[in-house]
């Protein structure tokens, strides 16, 4: 890994920040740039913040800066739109969230003690947090769970919201049979029911999956990529054991396809 170059990190946020404001130059600009709003931009915010935990988990550290500075871009150009409209600009961005972090970190900021639990801890944050969304008004449980989440993380976050008021399942052999329960129904649906009822009864599963996950402290995001890239990997040497034979997947069946699968993940488990 290479050492950092020790840039001004303040001189070079300014430059990126007069980059930004002359893409959006309505006279000399990019026409691309002029043209988005924040509406537009969003998607590309989310897909640069999937991309950052990519890289993460690829542990791809030379990517890393790259990709957090796409990210970083993202804020620019959203705190740019912002200050074209009079509304704020990337200083009150960064005010907003300097301010919020010696707020919710009294014990290092302020005179509370540093001398607890990490339980404890956390039990202190979501207090403060609870001030914090009296402040906007937010007064139910759920409330301020952002809606443009993911749909597995806002999950557990809604999950961990109603779990702090006590409304959860005592251990993960409860989950467990409800999850049984909703696969029962999700076959009746299956069978029985129209296609909005299945969606329903399948969405309940996936929910009740995520809260296993919860109490088992697994990430359903994180253990989700990590499938989707075993499949992938193992699908890949699918192919590549046909192709060594001039083949293409649509020339198998699924019999064949199915052995070398099992080839595949024999031998990964031996590399081990």
């Amino acid at each position: 890994m290479t050492e950092p170059t020790r840039r001004d990190a303040g001189a070079e946020i300014a430059r990126l920040i007069d980059i930004m404001a002359q893409l959006r130059d309505p006279r000399t600009g990019c026409p691309w740039d002029i043209e988005q709003d924040f509406a537009s931009i969003a998607p590309y915010t989310i897909e640069e913040a999937h991309e950052v935990a990519d890289a993460i988990d690829r542990q791809a550290w030379g990517e890393l800066p790259g990709e957090l500075g796409d990210l970083l871009l993202q804020v620019v150009f959203h705190a740019q739109m912002a200050r074209e409209a009079g509304m704020f600009d990337f200083a009150d961005c960064a005010a907003a969230i300097s301010d919020k972090l010696i707020f919710r970190h009294p014990h290092v900021f302020g005179d509370e003690s540093r001398d607890k639990s990490a339980e404890q801890q956390v039990r202190d944050w979501e207090a403060i947090k609870a001030v914090e969304r009296a402040g906007k008004a937010e007064r139910g449980t759920l409330d301020g769970a952002a809606l443009g989440l993911p749909a597995l993380t806002r999950a557990i976050k809604l999950q961990n919201r109603a779990a702090r008021v006590g409304f959860d399942w005592p251990g993960p052999a409860d989950v467990l049979e409800k999850i049984v329960e909703e696969t029962a129904e999700l076959v009746e649906a299956r069978d029985t029911l129209g296609p909005d009822a299945l969606e329903e009864e399948f969405g309940d599963l996936l929910f009740v999956m995520a809260n296993l996950a919860r109490h088992l402290n697994v990430d359903p995001e994180q253990a989700l990529r990590r499938a989707n890239a075993k499949f992938t990997r193992r699908f890949g040497a699918v192919e590549a054991s046909l192709a060594a034979e001039g083949r293409r997947p649509e020339d198998s069946d699924l019999a064949e396809m199915d052995r070398l699968w099992d080839q595949a993940k024999a031998a990964e488990r031996a590399a081990e």
